[in-house]
């Protein structure tokens, strides 16, 4: 496939007294595309994130990446250091809650409708890390049709803001779910990907979960140490399917 050229931008969405960041990759050539919501890590919209939502874009969708923290911490990025990590799960598990997240995802699925270039229906969504768990809700929305997990940490045992876990949700998803996780990822033992497996099953949800020998936590990102090159280049043909659905 012939990868696109691109215009890329940071934009503004706002609803009622609430304003959002997005990062937006766009094909420059005229066409109408499908549009991709992706979703950070705990890190930010940094720049893997960024990164993530131009590779999307030169296959031919336009791909926007909200700062899931915005409500909190306007502006946030950060690197990988121990210090970094644990301010970035203080923001996503106690200070972000599901149906605030839901509702900024749901912004930035309606800017992209309002854009010429993109198509009013079937988009997808990509998270990883916090926001592969944040993905897996946002597969409820009914505007997601394909929806790319990677290693979400937490789904069967909680979700943020409190409550009932995110897996206690699975039968509202209404598309195609993909999950991806790395077999050495202590934060996500195979005992719960079995479960999340268990209900996808259980409520018919088309999917299919791929378990990665030698992979750990962040096997996807190329500026970690745990970057895992022969699983991330699986998964991202593995995606590439997946959205394809969508065209």
């Amino acid at each position: 496939m012939t990868e696109q050229a691109l215009i890329t931008t940071t934009v503004k969405l706002l609803q009622n007294n609430i304003q959002v960041s997005a990062y937006l990759a766009q094909p420059k050539k005229f066409g109408v595309y499908p549009g991709i919501v992706v979703l950070q890590e705990i890190f930010g919209v940094n720049i893997h994130i960024r990164e993530v939502t131009e590779r999307i874009a030169k296959l031919g969708y336009v791909a926007i990446a909200p700062a899931l923290f915005e409500r909190i911490a306007p502006g946030f990025e950060t690197g990988y250091t121990p210090e970094d990590i644990q301010i970035g799960r203080k923001y996503a598990w106690e200070q972000t809650k599901a149906s605030e997240l839901l509702s900024d995802i749901e912004l930035a699925i309606n800017y992209l409708k309002s854009l010429p270039n993109v198509k009013k229906d079937g988009f997808g969504c990509i998270g990883f890390c916090f926001g592969g768990h944040v993905a897996y809700l946002a597969a409820t929305l009914p505007d997601i049709k394909a929806t790319a997990c990677f290693y979400g940490a937490g789904i069967t045992t909680r979700t943020p803001g409190g409550g009932n876990s995110t897996l206690t949700r699975t039968r509202e998803i209404t598309g195609t779910l993909y999950g991806f996780f790395g077999k050495e990822d202590a934060s996500i033992p195979g005992e719960q990907v079995d479960e999340i497996e268990t209900e996808l099953e259980k409520y018919k949800i088309p999917h299919r979960l791929f378990r990665y020998d030698g992979a750990d936590h962040g096997f996807f990102c190329d500026h970690r140490g745990s970057y895992n090159p022969k699983a991330a280049a699986d998964a991202w043909e593995q995606v590439q399917q997946l959205f394809s659905q969508l065209n």
